[in-house]
């Protein structure tokens, strides 16, 4: 028979993910790896999505989304950031932030263009962006403050890329790009002419002084940038797939291209109660709320990552942490998490995941602490082991 795949899909492979999920399974293990809450949404967002389905709103939703959601996105950004955006043109609910991305790659994306990212970077970008045929261009973060080179930002601007991914706060790093990265990029951009997807699902969960800046904001931005956010991060109900986009009428003109044919729609009723919720959450102390919560986890992850021999490097934002293993002499971050997985019984992701240039890669692990206080304690009482095993050896 026949090699079944096609050679945009033949080289992926079985993602470590996978990989790591099995394993969790398979010994029971406490799992940090997976990036969702293990803890359930507000009662607000929930009780919306009954009364939703309730009241019969269980047809086919406009392929652009709900008009009533894309009027709760639009009031959000004239409220947090006084910018008037057209609900019917400028705003266009997806299937999750991940079919975004997905068809964005294909709306926007030749074979032969490029497209730039920072890398590790969220596990998605590359392969959009070889399913449309189009090659990656990798610009390295540098740990431990996920800094980059501008020089070397600006040698890959001068290969004409057709748009850069810039994911603020970022998976699976936890930085926070500052306005002065992002003011540096926006010039690029419109120096060389390239558009800018802004992925900033995790804009709500913020630490210590890190300040969220939306690049389609900075001076010249608005008409080539297309910032992407979700629901199921904001409010912890990630199996709802609800995500949108917000940016120039063209840019979600070319998304809707590609969307109709994908998806064509997404949930009804969790798009309504999407805006409910974002309607009440501007008002109801929600955000506030999610923020202390968020980091007093990521605080006791840290604290139960140092006392285990696991050194952190700085998280502003998201719900991920990273731990530096290089001196545990593991062959590699994939070896490490196996370990950890099957003998420690914590499952992580290997940062090497994220990786496309597997040259000088880092040794570093990332842990999700968007877990129950008892899932954290519970890691944390067998991330013990790792200690007696080091004094054992």
């Amino acid at each position: 028979m026949p090699d079944l795949l096609a050679q945009r899909v033949s080289g992926f492979g079985t993602s470590i993910f996978s990989e790591i999920t099995t394993l969790a399974l398979r010994h029971g293990a406490v799992n940090l790896g997976q990036g969702f809450p293990d803890f359930a949404g507000p009662d607000f967002v929930k009780q919306a999505a009954a009364a939703a389905i309730a009241a019969d709103l269980n047809q086919y939703a406009p392929s652009p989304g709900l008009l009533r959601l894309r009027q709760a996105v639009a009031a959000q950004w004239q409220r947090d950031y006084g910018r008037a955006v057209d609900p019917q043109t400028e705003v266009t609910v997806t299937s999750g932030a991940t079919e975004a991305l997905c068809d964005l790659m294909l709306a926007l994306l030749d074979p032969g263009d490029r497209a730039l990212i920072f890398e590790p970077s969220y596990d998605a970008y590359v392969p959009d962006i070889v399913m449309a045929g189009a090659t990656p261009q990798l610009v390295r973060l540098h740990p431990p403050d996920w800094q980059f080179d501008p020089q070397e930002l600006r040698a890959a601007f001068a290969q004409r890329p057709k748009l850069i991914l810039v994911n603020t706060p970022h998976n699976p790093t936890g930085k926070v790009f500052s306005r002065a990265e992002l003011e540096l990029i926006a010039a690029l951009c419109q120096e060389y002419g390239v558009l800018a997807i802004s992925d900033e699902v995790y804009d709500r969960m913020l630490y210590d002084d890190a300040v969220h800046v939306s690049l389609a904001l900075l001076p010249g931005m608005w008409d080539r940038t297309l910032t992407l956010n979700s629901a199921g991060k904001t409010f912890s109900v990630t199996g709802w797939k609800i995500g949108y986009a917000v940016g120039a009428a063209s840019l979600n003109h070319a998304l809707r291209q590609a969307h109709q044919w994908v998806t064509f729609a997404s949930a009804t009723p969790f798009q309504e109660a999407t805006a409910v919720a974002l309607e009440l959450a501007a008002t109801n102390g929600y955000y506030d709320q999610l923020h202390a919560e968020y980091d007093a986890r990521r605080l006791l992850m840290y604290t139960l990552l140092e006392r285990a021999g696991l050194p952190t490097l700085p998280v502003q934002g998201s719900y991920f942490i990273t731990a530096d293993i290089s001196a545990l002499g593991f062959a590699d971050a994939n070896a490490f998490c196996r370990f950890l997985t099957s003998e420690i019984g914590v499952a992580a992701i290997p940062t090497s995941a994220f990786y496309t240039n597997m040259d000088g890669v880092p040794a570093l692990a990332r842990f999700c602490f968007a877990k129950k206080h008892e899932t954290l304690e519970a890691a944390g009482q067998r991330l013990q082991r790792l200690v007696a095993n080091q004094h054992s050896e």
